[in-house]
């Protein structure tokens, strides 16, 4: 035992394994990131820039388009206007939380927990 606690033995005989656990998150927590940022940028980009049911072009004008919204069920124009702000809350949610791993430290002298 060479005067070592149980956690000392643990921490020194499994310095390798945490080192390729930190790195594994690290890798993971920045690729998760990318796609959250893409899917945030994707709900932003559809609510502000299409409308639903297409439109309309004037006959006299061909430049001139007017979206059909609410003109079918109202209801739907609703669920076009949340649904992307559901998904743009969700992806920053999920940001955050990745960032906050990646900017956390893994140490094994941090885990206090019951189980640590």
């Amino acid at each position: 035992m060479d005067g070592k606690t149980p956690r000392e033995m643990f921490s020194h005989t499994h310095k390798g394994l945490v080192k390729a656990g930190s790195k594994w998150l690290t890798n993971t927590a920045t690729s998760c990131s990318v796609v959250a940022t893409l899917i945030a940028t994707v709900a932003v980009t559809s609510s502000t820039s299409t409308a639903p049911g297409g439109a309309i072009t004037s006959t006299t004008n061909t430049k001139t388009r007017k979206p059909t919204i609410g003109r079918a069920n109202p209801s739907t124009d609703e669920i076009f206007a949340i649904l992307p702000l559901i998904a743009l809350c969700f992806s920053v949610t999920s940001l955050v939380t990745f960032v906050a791993i990646l900017t956390s430290k893994t140490s094994a002298k941090r885990c206090r927990g019951r189980y640590c």
